[in-house]
């Protein structure tokens, strides 16, 4: 059975055992979406109050010590069972769903939140989960469990990023074994592209731009959240680079403060607000004010591609 089938079997067999997400995933239903025009992409912003168990998330090392991590497998709720995938990884369905499938899939073992030398399984799962997104959200990047590595996954047709893409001028910065990596422009945030058919091919330019990318300093790796899913020629995978964790106005206290924790779904089109206050404020200026401070500006990603350049095609 393809993979997609057999996950979209599961996912409505847990559902029927599990009340807790049951009941999250129905209340998707009655979750309210407004629309916001940006330049070169529509914007979704979705009222979703269950999300605060991750917008909310204390991701400290003290906070993360203090608590079991509830990706592996002894922790994980008695209802909660997967699906094998790869060798290394399972597949979850997500209790504190934002897509209308959404699953978690984490590794078998208890290892850091890293993309470094994982790629090629990111686009070997999306070629596999036709219709599927699969996404990355740096340790940094809005991953609410950090300390152990883990993609997610939701239907592609979801967020709206890459509709965006596909429309966008594609400046090609290197390429490698026929896969192309590009510079996407006209979109309110700054992003690259990678087009391929192979996941090693994938994976070499991935690792490419990853050298490229900057390091803050402390950081293990650079800050950034990475889409993929298959297209009729291959997979693409989106890479959006970033500089900072959250926005300034992180919080709870005081009027300019939004409880906005921006991961791969709010840089794929859709912002998450758990707090109703929230999703009435957010706008086209707020968005313009979080892509600013967390992503990296136009000439910052175009020093990065300048780097890659004068080692376009290998």
């Amino acid at each position: 059975m393809p993979l997609t089938s057999k996950t979209d079997a599961f996912i409505a067999a847990q559902l029927a055992e599990w009340p807790l997400a049951a009941a999250n995933f129905k209340a998707l239903e009655n979750v309210e979406v407004k629309e916001i025009g940006m330049p070169g992409m529509t914007m979704k912003v979705q009222f979703n109050p269950a999300r605060i168990v991750s917008s909310g998330a204390k991701v400290d090392a003290a906070s993360l010590k203090a608590r079991k991590c509830f990706l592996c497998e002894a922790n994980r709720p008695s209802e909660q069972y997967g699906i094998e995938w790869g060798g290394r990884y399972t597949i979850l369905v997500n209790p504190f769903p934002i897509f209308p499938r959404h699953l978690t899939i984490p590794d078998n073992s208890h290892t850091d939140q890293r993309i470094k030398g994982r790629m090629a399984d990111m686009v070997r799962l999306a070629t596999e989960l036709k219709g599927y997104t699969v996404f990355y959200n740096g340790p940094k990047c809005g991953a609410s469990a950090p300390d152990h590595m883990h993609f997610q996954a939701g239907n592609s047709d979801f967020l709206t990023l890459g509709e965006a893409v596909e429309n966008a001028v594609l400046e090609t910065v290197s390429e490698c074994d026929g896969a192309v990596l590009s510079l996407a422009t006209g979109l309110p945030l700054n992003v690259f592209v990678i087009d391929s058919t192979t996941p090693e091919s994938a994976e070499k330019l991935f690792d490419r731009l990853y050298e490229a990318l900057p390091l803050n300093e402390g950081e293990t790796e650079p800050m950034m959240n990475v889409l993929s899913y298959a297209t009729a020629a291959g997979v693409r995978t989106i890479v959006i680079p970033r500089k900072k964790h959250r926005p300034s106005f992180y919080g709870t206290e005081g009027s300019d403060c939004m409880l906005l924790s921006p991961a791969s779904v709010d840089m794929g089109g859709v912002f998450i607000t758990p707090r109703r206050e929230d999703f009435e404020r957010l706008d086209a200026d707020v968005i313009s004010r979080v892509f600013d401070e967390l992503c990296l500006s136009k000439a910052e990603t175009d020093e990065v591609a300048s780097r890659l350049c004068d080692r376009r095609i290998l």
